[in-house]
């Protein structure tokens, strides 16, 4: 019988993802993911077990190289940087992911974090819970522009949204001319982007390319009242530059629902920067979108373990260890 591990916190025994593999013949093994975890203690899970359906878990090539069953991995979620998806192919092990599935729930997030900041949310209920009654002038959205940064299926999702308050959108994008058929939205390179949005939101992958992408320099392109958005990766974000520039007022603030570490540290440079406000990535958490998630999730795991894996992302070259 083959095992799966699942280490998503929020797929529990018995639930419907569970007994959905149990009558597809699967043994399955929880050992849910609550903040960061022992390679060693990883690796031991993954020992013994033929597939496994993760959260954010950090699958590298050691890890990976240590679980000789292993088959087939499948994140729970859109984004699998934290998986060494070249050695997983080099050990022929397919990896997964699910595009699209939490797409509607980053947007109405989004949204959420452009209202909040617009109108400095956050802020004045803290300020009424020191004892204060803070009156700062907030901001419409109407009117202003909105610049999106990737066109995937979240960000595709926020331009209805966005075009609702009546907000002009803009977007850089590496997706093919072909495939950019909105005309509610411009498209345009990172330079203009920046110089022309009030509000610049994250929605692209993190890769060697967009590490860092957001930098001093880019922060100097923004307008001073400019306000940064961030659902996607943390690491897109250079944070210490992004803590000088709101200090330095080169940029009015930023919402992020991402860090480059999490949950994040006591010595993070985004701690304790008046208008940087840092949630606890939450954008794709919905009881809906969880629930798609999951089903997707079970049904892509089985598929690629009889050969036809739907949302692989790598190539796998099977190496030469029995499974």
């Amino acid at each position: 019988m083959p095992r799966v591990l699942i280490t998503t916190d929020y797929l529990r025994p018995g639930d419907d993802v569970d007994r959905f593999l149990r009558r597809a013949g699967l043994e399955t093994v929880h050992l849910p993911m609550a903040g960061r975890r022992d390679p060693e203690q990883l690796a031991a899970a993954l020992a013994d077990v033929d597939a496994a359906l993760v959260a954010n878990e950090p699958l590298t090539a050691d890890v990976l190289a240590r679980a000789p069953r292993l088959r087939s991995v499948v994140r729970t979620g859109v984004g699998y940087d934290s998986i060494d998806v070249a050695a997983a192919g080099r050990l022929g092990i397919t990896v997964s992911n699910l595009p699209g599935v939490n797409a509607n729930a980053v947007a109405e997030y989004t949204i959420g974090l452009l209202l909040a900041g617009a109108r400095r949310l956050v802020q004045s209920a803290h300020g009424v819970s020191q004892g204060a009654w803070p009156r700062e002038d907030g901001r419409e959205l109407r009117g202003s522009t909105l610049g999106l940064i990737g066109y995937g299926a979240s960000a595709r999702a926020v331009v209805p949204l966005a075009r609702a308050f009546r907000m002009a959108v803009v977007c850089t994008t590496g997706v093919p001319a072909r495939l950019r058929n909105d005309p509610a939205v411009r498209f345009v390179d990172l330079p203009e982007l920046l110089a022309a949005s009030d509000y610049v939101s994250v929605h692209t992958s993190l890769t060697e390319r967009t590490r860092g992408l957001l930098d001093e320099s880019a922060f100097k392109r923004m307008k001073t009242t400019a306000l940064l958005i961030n659902t996607a990766r943390g690491p897109i974000v250079d944070e210490d530059a992004l803590a000088a520039a709101v200090r330095r007022g080169e940029i009015a603030g930023a919402a992020l629902d991402v860090a480059s570490r999490e949950p994040l540290p006591s010595d993070s440079p985004l701690r304790g920067v008046d208008g940087i406000v840092v949630y606890s990535h939450l954008a794709g958490q919905t009881a809906e979108a969880r629930a798609a998630a999951g089903r997707r999730g079970a049904e892509e795991l089985l598929a690629a373990l009889a050969g036809r894996p739907q949302f692989a992302v790598n190539d796998v070259l099977s190496d030469t260890r029995p499974r």
